[in-house]
């Protein structure tokens, strides 16, 4: 297989992680070459690069970054138009909030059947308070950040977008209007539908797939 030209991407198309990373690579005009993993059916070579097995992982030359977090900030650092990375120091805290306590309650509220004794309304609960925060966040600006669309708003909106849609009748109905129109624009965005654009399973002699 020859060397890759671009700095590798593995990726799957419906990971909230992955889908901040790709958000954070298509700011800031990088191009990758884009490999799908289907993760019921993990590529040897992507395992080879980060036995862990989850995605997204970026491979350039000898460096490898396995936290989306962290690859976002690769690529911001690197270029950075839309200033995604110039926000205040509490917006670090935000998303620590949203990786720590609030994926934590959602994958207990999505995905009960996996953990023992879990009470979904407990976990929905838990999930919505934070909520409430963005709500009086998003009471006073447009985004997260301020006035434009940031690092922060790419590294939450994945978690509410997969929050929302566990039960989207009872979503639309709660008192977070704000929330519901962030979340809605973002849906609605051409940013989203570049992020979401579908690709077949990566396989070790497919042409090679490039993104954004």
């Amino acid at each position: 297989m020859n060397k890759p030209l671009y700095p590798v991407l593995y990726s799957f198309r419906r990971c909230p992680y992955a889908m901040r990373a790709r958000l954070a690579i298509a700011s800031a005009g990088i191009r990758c070459e884009l490999r799908e993993i289907i993760l019921k059916d993990k590529a040897l070579e992507f395992l080879s690069a980060s036995p862990k097995g989850t995605v997204p992982v970026l491979v350039n030359h000898n460096l490898v970054i396995e936290e989306s977090i962290e690859i976002m900030q690769w690529a911001l650092k690197q270029n950075d138009p839309e200033l995604w990375l110039d926000i205040p120091p509490e917006e670090k805290l935000l998303i620590d909030q949203a990786d720590q306590e609030f994926k934590s309650a959602l994958d207990r509220y999505k995905y009960s059947n996996r953990f023992d004794k879990v009470e979904t309304s407990t976990e929905r609960s838990i999930c919505f308070s934070f909520l409430e925060k963005l709500e009086d966040k998003l009471q006073k600006q447009h985004y997260l950040a301020g006035s434009g669309f940031k690092i922060t708003d790419a590294a939450i909106v994945v978690f509410v977008r997969q929050f929302a849609f566990v039960d989207k009748d009872w979503f639309d109905l709660q008192p977070i209007p704000n929330v519901q129109r962030w979340l809605d624009k973002f849906l609605h965005s051409e940013r989203f539908t570049t992020m979401m654009a579908k690709y077949q399973k990566w396989v070790s002699d497919a042409l090679p797939v490039y993104f954004p």
